[in-house]
Parts: C-alpha cells; structure tokens; sequence
C-alpha cells in the first residue's frame, strides 16, 4: 500500500469528485491519504469529508497565504481540532517568502503557534516552507527541539534544511517536484535522507509528476513519485511503498485504522 501523505481534496478542483477520486486511489494502490485543511474556519466541512471515506484523514491548520485575512488562530482553538479522530496532524502551517502574501512577523508566530498547539494536543505538524530556509530552520529549532513529530512537505529546499529537519526528528515529504526533468539538486538530496524518514505526497490538485505533468494532479497519481523516490534508494517500488507506508503510521498514529 501507498499513502498520499498530503493532498487537497476540499478545493474546488474537485468538487463533486471525491468519491471517484478515492476510488481511483484505491485501484492505484493508494489505501490512504491526507486531506488538508488550509483555514481553520472551514475544519468542519474537511473533517466532514474526511468522516465519509474510511481512507481519508485531514490535517487542520492556517496557512501561511491566509495569516493576514484570516487572523492568528489561538493554540488552544488548534489544538480542540485535533481532538477530533479523524484529524491525524495540525498545519500546514510554516513560512512562505516567495509570494509573501501575508507579513512575515505574522506568519512566524502563526507557525510557532501550532507547534505548541501541536505539543498540547500530541499530534505532528505539517510544514510549508518555501524561499525561508533559514527562518524554517531557526523556528524548527526553537520550537520543536526534536520534541514534537512534525514532516516537511513537498521538500523543495536547500540541504541545510533538511538537514536540520532531520536533526530535529521531522520527515521529509517528496512530491511530484522530485519527478522534474530540472530537479536533479532535489534528488541529490532526497538520495540521502535515510529511507525510514521519506514519505510521499502529491499536493493535490497542484504539481503533478512526471508523466502526468500538466494534468491536474490527483492521490493515485503519487505511484509515479513514489516509483522515482524508489530509484533514488535503490531499492524496489515495493519495499518503498512498504518503507513509507510505516513511516507514515509512524508519524500519523491516529491513521492508523486505514492501514
């Protein structure tokens, strides 16, 4: 079996698909995934989803884009969201410096607010980081201190992040990006993260892997990012999917009644 470990099944890409969706997943090879919940006020419509398939849990949290419209959510609030069984994990949360659409001070203390909140309610949490390796880094340190589960997803940094990442005990999530005829660096890097930390994603709707890319992505499409993860390790698509789909009920216990 192969978990998508972080996708977007609530946008609207997929409205009134999600059950063919699932489906399509299962014939992959794709028994389950995580669907995330990018502002917390809508937490009851994507918990509401992830309640109708057996095979689907969410992650609650804000977003860096919506910290400046939405408001910095209360750790206590983010933390009373995961108490529900089918959130598996809080965020993704994190530090986006490439589009800065909200200000950077204000996405720093969201991000540190659901680290705590992640400690308080002993569920990992989902890291956003693009363009602020350093400040990922330094929050990472000084927050989690290898204390608190958390997973890089979508890892598209430098080696020093993920280096760090790893120090500090989180998992690396590859997605679709890996597969990119211009990402050698990426898989350079993904070669050398230990095969017990990997998991595999597709960030659905969003970046589809080689050969689907220029489609709308979709879970069942993460068998290709998984296949080229797999060569990366040397090891066949089997024992990865078996390596990854541990690593991922490692990190996400609360899933575990899909496995």
């Amino acid at each position: 079996m192969l978990v998508d470990s972080h996708c977007h099944l609530d946008f609207p890409d997929f409205e009134g698909e999600v059950d063919a969706l699932v489906e399509r997943a299962r014939e992959a090879g794709v028994g389950c995934m995580v669907t995330i919940c990018t502002r917390p006020r809508q937490a009851g419509a994507v918990i509401a989803l992830a309640e109708r398939h057996e095979s689907v849990f969410c992650a609650v949290g804000l977003h860096p884009h919506h910290v400046a419209a939405e408001g910095l959510s209360e750790e206590g609030d983010l933390a009373g969201l995961a108490e529900h069984p089918k959130v598996v994990a809080l965020g993704e949360t994190g530090l986006d410096y490439h589009y800065d659409r909200s200000p950077r001070e204000l996405q720093q203390e969201s991000f540190r607010r659901h680290i705590r909140a992640a400690a308080r309610a002993d569920v990992p949490f989902v890291v956003h980081s693009r363009n602020a390796d350093t400040d990922t880094a330094t929050i990472l340190e000084e927050e989690a201190a290898g204390q608190v589960p958390g997973v890089m997803h979508c890892f598209s940094s430098g080696r020093a992040l993920a280096d760090k990442a790893l120090e500090l005990g989180l998992y690396i999530s590859l997605s679709g990006i890996v597969t990119f005829r211009n990402s050698e660096g990426l898989r350079d890097i993904a070669a050398d993260v230990p095969l017990d930390r990997l998991l595999v994603e597709t960030d659905a709707p969003f970046l589809a892997p080689v050969p689907m890319r220029g489609k709308r992505n979709e879970p069942a499409y993460v068998v290709h990012t998984a296949a080229v993860a797999a060569g990366l390790k040397g090891i066949s698509g089997e024992a990865f999917a078996a390596a990854s789909t541990d690593n991922f009920f490692r990190l996400f216990p609360k899933a575990r009644p899909c496995a």
